[in-house]
This record gives C-alpha cells, sequence and structure tokens, in this order.
C-alpha cells in the first residue's frame, strides 16, 4: 500500500468547497509563479514516418489556463499524451512539476501521474460503479485510507454539482453529468495541474460552458489548467490565453 504524504497538500481538498474558499488578493506575478509545464523543442513522430508535433515550446506557470486550439489532426491530443506519459517525445524535452518525462516509466510515472488531473472527451467511466464509486477509484488505487477517501468524495462532488447523484450509475446520468463525474475524478486528489482533451467535444453549449465554469473555479484556485478544443466560440467566450496547433507547430 502506498504511503499517504505527510505534509499537506496546498491546494487541500477542502478548498473545493466553492462555499468557503478564497481566492487571494494578491496574486504574485505570472513570471514569479513555480514553472508547471515546459516543453523545449519537442517533437514526436511515429512510427511510420507520421509528425504529430513539430518544434513545440510552451511553458505554463502555476494559476495559468490555457486553450490548445486546432482541427483534427493538428496534434492536440499528442500533445497533451505526452504530458502525462501515454506518448514519449522524439526529441526536445517535457518537464511537468519539474520532472523530466524522457524515459520515464514504471513507478516514476505513477508517482508524476499522482500529481496530474486529466478528464477526456468521452469520460471513460466504470459503467457498472456508482458516481461515488467512479471518483473514489483513483484514491483506491494510490492507497488511501477508507477514511481519507470519504472525506474527499463529498466536497469534489459538491464542486461539480453532482451531490445529490452520488450513487448513480452512468447510464443514470446525461453527457454532461458523466464529464462533471469524471472532472470530480480528475480533482479528488487535489493535483496542480489538470489536462483536458476535448472535455466539450460530446456536449451541448449549455453543458459545455458548465465544464468550463467548473475549470475556471478551480483555476481561481490556483490549479494549472491546459484544455484542447476546436469550439471558437468557447474559447472567446472563456477569455483565456490560446495556443493554435497547426500541422504539428504552435502558430
Amino acid at each position: 500500500m502506498l504511503k499517504l504524504p505527510t505534509k499537506p497538500n496546498p491546494l487541500s481538498i477542502n478548498s473545493l468547497n466553492l462555499d468557503t474558499a478564497k481566492i487571494p488578493d494578491s496574486p504574485k506575478p505570472s513570471s514569479q509563479k513555480p514553472l508547471i509545464v515546459k516543453l523545449d523543442n519537442v517533437r514526436k513522430t511515429y512510427a511510420n514516418g507520421a509528425v504529430g508535433l513539430r518544434d513545440v515550446n510552451i511553458e505554463l506557470r502555476q494559476g495559468d489556463f490555457k486553450f490548445i486550439t486546432g482541427h483534427s489532426g493538428s496534434g492536440k491530443s499528442t500533445l497533451l499524451k505526452l504530458l502525462y506519459g501515454a506518448e514519449q517525445a522524439t526529441d526536445g524535452e517535457v518537464i511537468v512539476n519539474g520532472v523530466n518525462l524522457n524515459g520515464l516509466k514504471g513507478d516514476n510515472l505513477a508517482m508524476l501521474r499522482r500529481k496530474i488531473g486529466i478528464v477526456f472527451q468521452d469520460y471513460k467511466l466504470v459503467p457498472r460503479r456508482t458516481v461515488s464509486e467512479n471518483v473514489a477509484f483513483v484514491l483506491i488505487a494510490q492507497g488511501y485510507t477508507y477514511k481519507e477517501i470519504q472525506r474527499r468524495i463529498q466536497p469534489a462532488l459538491k464542486m461539480v454539482g453532482l451531490l445529490h447523484k452520488a450513487d448513480c450509475f452512468p447510464e443514470q446520468l446525461s453527457g454532461g453529468e458523466q464529464q462533471r463525474t469524471s472532472i470530480a475524478r480528475a480533482i479528488v486528489n487535489t493535483p496542480p495541474l489538470v489536462l483536458a482533451d476535448e472535455p466539450t467535444g460530446n456536449l451541448d453549449a449549455d453543458n459545455a460552458w458548465q465544464v468550463i465554469k467548473i475549470l475556471k473555479k478551480l483555476n481561481s484556485f490556483g490549479v494549472t489548467v491546459l484544455l484542447t478544443t476546436h469550439d471558437e466560440q468557447l474559447v472567446r467566450a472563456a477569455n483565456h490565453p490560446v495556443l493554435h496547433l497547426q500541422n504539428g507547430y504552435i502558430v
């Protein structure tokens, strides 16, 4: 069983309570905040010769919220996969939370992923598990005690507005509710970084905006958010910096 950290996470699970959380009055200038993500001249070439990314340079600091836009096949999902270790860069350096991912495998990669919340377009919920059980899954895998798991589930579900759906199964939820469940699962262990891969792609406009509002609220508590989307209208409404990918390049 994995040991729990002895020091409290600065992004305490209690800060997920929208009613009590406080946003800092005087945030530090961006240049003084810790560097969370850095891609340095990153290139990704697949075995068949296809190039997913070309000479990509990106920096995200604590508390940043950035969109990555681009057409299908432009490299958006490839970029996120590099950040959580599902793919390895062919050239260049990928650094997340101070860790260089080049060649990172096994337990070391698993430890890094504990500090990353991942939200997918297709939710990836376990059909025969309730909302609470789906959210608890990541904590169980990381060896948290039953008491700690129970302490964390309620504020995470409250954050996404699904406390009343805790005992429902995925098939009993709307698409928007399933996506909000996946967000609760991604944030229940209070990671400093959330990666969202087309999280609104299967949702109508109202549910898509609900997802964005949740991510914006998380960001206001200091969570760094990187979100891919092809919905330009949503990007304009959210009003955050945008990186555009085209044929593997940042343009």
